[in-house]
């Protein structure tokens, strides 16, 4: 963790340095080379509403930068690059009473956040043809990992990457972690299994006697494959040692049906199963189908979970792959079946581009509560969601975004939310 304001420049400054390197002084490294710092301020606040909460409110805003440099590649047969990410977090507002219930925005010291923290990653690289190897800090975003980036700053990891696109309409994908960086931490830790707990919880998800949620060893393998114009499957493979495997299934199909007019259908399947140490055993279904025209998008979701658990993924802020994971639930406790109800609405088709509006509704059920009074009798929840942003067109503002997402979530069985989330952010291209 690079506390001091020397130790921040020094790093950010290494960026530049490692680009430099004699060496590699050959053109194609440099003309390709590109970089960008965006600027990203973020409003986080959540308000508790269920009764007897332990906290009435969490609320933290702090201003995030992001600097990114992809660098090209040396020439010759088998071409060598390097690519860095320098991440910075500073507090400009939380504590009396407001932090705290999981990390959001900043990590904490003590009982209240954190004034600031920061991380640089480097990332090996080199190209054989349509093929590359990336080794060092990566960014995972497939059907079995991906790193969520929906805070201040982005969650990373460190592992390996191969991807080859050696054959047209296909896509192969391995890769390899051994530790996880969470959005609002500095530290390179071992991961974990989503949900997994020694006693009774809505997943279901428990760890073997005496066994620790903790491995340092996740893998994939994945293809992806274009059918037909309009039609694209995908297969991967993912393991978490000792705690579960997965194998999950994907098709999407978008069929033109008019003039502006498309019917994009989304279908999704994985089977998880333990691998030694836990008690996984999920089969998930999800489907969306969303009809746009004219500006409009109007969605229909269905998602079931069945088996002896409920959906298993990587912890440490990982987004699994759910039709009905939004912004705030997942929607995928034992058994539980759910319906998504969304419109998307993009305002250019009335002459105002850059403004985007959405809403969605999802309600939950079929699953058992374990809390309470009420244990064992049917839980219920549901999530609404609406987000509006606008990317200015020109002018001064040009590409400055600003994005609204507001979310309410009532349950019978935990935490009922109220969330407002505010997030401008700016990107400046260095190179």
């Amino acid at each position: 963790m690079l506390k001091t304001p020397i130790a921040r420049g020094v790093a950010l400054a290494t960026l530049g340095a490692t680009l430099a390197i004699p060496t590699m002084a050959q053109a194609a490294f440099f003309e390709d080379t590109k970089a960008n710092l965006e600027l990203r301020n973020f409003y986080f606040n959540r308000d508790f509403r269920q009764d007897g909460a332990a906290q009435s409110k969490q609320e933290e805003w702090a201003q995030g930068f992001l600097l990114r440099v992809e660098s090209g590649y040396t020439e010759g047969t088998v071409g060598f690059g390097v690519d860095a990410i320098g991440l910075l977090g500073v507090k400009l507002d939380s504590g009396g009473g407001r932090y705290g219930n999981g990390s959001q925005l900043l990590p904490g010291d003590g009982d209240s956040a954190a004034d600031d923290f920061s991380e640089l990653g480097l990332t090996a690289k080199a190209k054989f043809s349509e093929t590359v190897l990336k080794v060092g800090t990566m960014q995972f975003k497939n059907p079995a990992v991906a790193n969520s980036d929906s805070r201040l700053l982005p969650a990373l990891m460190q592992g390996a990457n191969l991807v080859s696109k050696e054959i047209d309409g296909l896509t192969l994908d391995i890769g390899y972690a051994n530790r996880n960086n969470q959005r609002a931490s500095s530290d390179n830790e071992v991961m974990s299994l989503n949900g997994a707990t020694a006693g009774a919880n809505t997943r279901g998800i428990q760890l073997s006697g005496g066994a620790a949620n903790r491995s340092d060893d996740f893998r994939f393998a994945g293809a992806t494959y274009k059918l037909m114009d309009n039609l694209t499957g995908s297969y991967y493979y993912s393991k978490l040692e000792d705690l579960y495997k997965q194998n999950a299934f994907n098709l999407i199909h978008v069929l033109p049906i008019g003039e502006g007019q498309s019917l994009k259908t989304d279908l999704r399947y994985a089977r998880s199963k333990d691998d030694g140490s836990s008690n996984v055993d999920n089969k998930a279904f999800g489907a969306m189908v969303t009809y746009s025209v004219s500006g409009h998008s109007f969605g229909l979701g269905y998602q079931k979970m069945s088996g002896d658990t409920g959906f298993a993924y990587l912890g440490g802020n990982v987004d699994p792959y759910l039709v009905n994971f939004v912004q705030i639930n997942d929607f995928a406790n034992k058994d539980e079946k759910s319906w998504q109800a969304r419109y998307d609405y993009n305002f250019a088709a009335m002459g105002i581009p850059g403004l985007t509006f959405m809403t969605r509704y999802i309600t939950g059920d079929n699953f058992d509560r374990v809390a309470g009074a009420d244990a064992g009798t049917e839980g219920k929840e549901w999530e609404r969601n609406t987000d509006i942003a606008y990317t200015f067109q020109e002018g001064a503002l040009k590409n400055l975004n600003v994005k609204w997402r507001n979310a309410t979530s009532r349950n019978n069985y935990g935490n009922d939310l109220d969330e407002n989330r505010l997030i401008v952010s700016y990107t400046i291209p260095l190179m």
